[in-house]
């Protein structure tokens, strides 16, 4: 599902539901069973939401962990503001992986796939804990724009904008998600 900027932004609660049908489809076509870790902040209020969702729909087919990612601390970005990247790292959280990364089958959740940056900076995050053997990309809206070649797995949706404009996620007290762009 590819949306033209012109329209409103992308309904967030859909490219969930979407992902979250692509991700059971897999997982009941191949019989392996996967863990999902969000990467700080918007991919991980979708991990949360993916993993309720699909332990429901496939339960031996899904964890009972849910991992979390921060990936501040590899950014190629790091080194050029450094108090705002530790003061980011403790404001998004954390890496929490309460299982055995080496050996897993790994899904790794984020909102908006954009340059691929976030995504190698999580990758080198999750070696630092082991060797998984397979990792798998699942975005919930994919932007375009990529200056790495990385792609997703399990796509939401997918959007154009222009490259001064940003797709944000915000998540209500209810746990629903919503889109919003903005210009930066």
């Amino acid at each position: 599902m590819q949306q033209d900027r012109r329209n409103a932004p992308p309904d967030a609660e859909q490219a969930l539901a979407t992902l979250a049908s692509s991700l059971a489809e897999q997982a009941s076509g191949d019989g392996i069973q996967r863990i999902l870790i969000g990467i700080h902040r918007g991919g991980a209020w979708a991990a949360e939401r993916l993993h309720n969702i699909l332990s429901d729909r496939c339960p031996q087919l899904f964890s009972q962990h849910l991992g979390y990612l921060s990936s501040a601390y590899h950014r190629d970005d790091y080194g050029h503001n450094a108090q705002r990247r530790a003061l980011s790292a403790l404001v998004t959280g954390k890496t929490e992986l309460p299982f055995e990364v080496t050996g897993s089958h790994l899904v790794l959740i984020d909102d908006v796939l954009y340059t691929g940056r976030t995504l190698r900076a999580a990758l080198n995050e999750l070696f630092d804990y082991g060797r998984p053997a397979k990792v798998e990309l699942a975005v919930l809206l994919d932007r375009g724009g990529r200056e790495l070649p990385i792609q997703a797995d399990y796509c939401g949706g997918s959007i154009v904008l222009g490259s001064r404009e940003a797709v944000l996620l915000a998540q209500d007290d209810r746990k629903l998600l919503r889109f919003s762009i903005q210009e930066r």
